[in-house]
């Protein structure tokens, strides 16, 4: 820096503030340091730089299972919304979910130097588990009673859209096709998917579970579609809404003629699928920007304390996989 000082015709103060953009450099003073910075080939010294400032600019994921679409399409979100600041990212993607698989990867990350973490949809972080202190995390869909500042999909909201459509289509129920029990997305759905159903007098069929995929989505579908009373379904889903649909057309009952279906997440290929599906969009871009935007207020200095949930409201995409009965329901009396 010294040097870059020495050919700019300039101090180190200024030239911190160029590369740091922190004040106000004129433009003839900012190019001179910017072609002294170039001709010399000058690198900040990212070590030095934190042993400075406190900070090491390195924020740390910790992400379950990469092959659910919520929690890849979240870390995406993460990570695009960090390349637009000064930060790079840390990921780590232990092997299961428990305490001990968590509280070593924040071990390792602690390792890289991270400036914080966020976690990524962690069923198992209840008010009981403790992470070390001192270190900033922001919690992805972890439930509502861990500790830490939360940001989540309003999963309840968005199981409420999915079955109250189709109710309104006049359908006398709705099946529910739902994800994993010791996921907190799914069971949050699923519970609202019973109220709802209650709140407008309706039969509560037997959820059907799968595992998030198009295979537990395909073996569940081939159950309902035996079944003539079902009529419409909402898929946890997409995958499974995916496989649900071909076990229908196997079986002879069309869709949406002879059953309504309607998923949740509005992958990409959802408006492609034959018929193209209605869904529930989560909007994750949201979620992950408004990760990392609570992560870096904490590391700036926000309160450690905050344990309050950013709640991202979901919508309905309305398409061809949803429709009136073809029979209109009996009256409930």
């Amino acid at each position: 820096m010294a040097d870059v000082a020495a050919m700019a015709g300039v101090s180190a103060q200024t030239v911190s503030r160029v590369l740091n953009a922190t004040a106000r450099v004129d433009d003839t003073t900012r190019d001179r340091v910017v072609r002294a910075v170039r001709m010399l080939g000058y690198r900040p010294n990212t070590a030095a730089r934190a042993l400075a400032t406190g900070k090491f600019r390195m924020i740390g994921v910790i992400s379950f299972d990469l092959t659910a679409h919520g929690n890849a399409r979240t870390l995406e979100s993460i990570v695009a919304a960090v390349q637009s600041t000064e930060y790079s990212v840390n990921v780590v993607v232990p092997q299961a979910q428990t305490q001990e698989a968590v509280l070593e990867a924040f071990r390792r990350l602690s390792s890289h130097a991270v400036d914080g973490v966020i976690v990524n949809e962690a069923q198992i972080l209840t008010g009981s588990l403790m992470l070390p202190y001192g270190l900033p995390v922001v919690v992805v869909d972890g439930g509502d009673d861990h500790r830490y500042p939360g940001v989540h999909t309003d999963h309840a909201a968005g199981a409420e859209i999915a079955v109250n459509h189709l109710l309104g289509l006049g359908h006398r129920t709705v099946w529910h096709l739902a994800g994993p029990q010791d996921s907190h997305p799914a069971r949050r759905r699923a519970e609202v998917w019973q109220r709802a159903l209650q709140a407008a007098g309706a039969p509560v069929p037997a959820a059907v579970h799968g595992d998030w995929s198009a295979e537990s989505g395909y073996r569940a579908g081939r159950e309902l579609a035996g079944r003539p009373e079902v009529t419409a379904v909402f898929a946890a889903n997409d995958q499974m809404a995916l496989g649900l649909i071909r076990a229908l057309r196997e079986a002879g009952r069309s869709v949406p003629e002879d059953v309504s279906v309607v998923g949740f997440d509005n992958i990409a290929e959802s408006a492609h699928f034959l018929p193209p599906l209605t869904t529930v969009d989560q909007d994750l871009s949201r979620v992950g920007a408004a990760c990392v935007a609570r992560l870096l207020g904490q590391i700036e200095g926000a309160p450690a304390t905050d344990s309050s949930i950013v709640s991202v409201m979901p919508t309905l995409v309305e398409r061809a996989s949803s429709a009136a009965p073809r029979t209109p329901r009996t009256p409930r009396i």
